[in-house]
């Protein structure tokens, strides 16, 4: 009789429960910090497809400051873009990364680049 209530029974035991807690507490720490960086990026890329308006290197350049300081884009300055002419368009470039420590000597390291549309 013991037998068949024991082979009837299903689930999961605590310490099972315990662990696939820990797994996705740790994966919310880690997804809460990176998708700021993801929220900046998208901003980066709308402040510099405002910046395209610009007809002169100085002229975007003050166009993205102020898009950055709208925006509160910490990552990259104006002075981080590379500007560069293809045919009557002006394209517009950057790279960067973030670093994001996640316990003792271990940290995510995130790199972004993009450029204009």
């Amino acid at each position: 009789m013991m037998g068949q209530l024991k082979s009837g029974q299903r689930g999961i035991t605590f310490i099972g429960l315990l662990f696939i807690g820990g797994i996705l507490a740790v994966t919310g720490v880690v997804v809460a910090q990176v998708v700021p960086t993801l929220i900046e990026l998208q901003s980066i890329h709308k402040a510099i497809n405002k910046a395209r308006e610009g007809n002169s290197v100085a002229e975007v350049r003050m166009i993205f400051d102020k898009a950055a300081t709208i925006d509160d884009i910490k990552s990259i300055s104006a002075n981080d873009l590379e500007i560069t002419k293809q045919g009557e368009k002006v394209v517009i470039s950057f790279a960067y990364q973030r670093e994001i420590h996640l316990a003792g000597p271990a940290w995510l390291t995130l790199k972004y680049d993009g450029q204009s549309k």
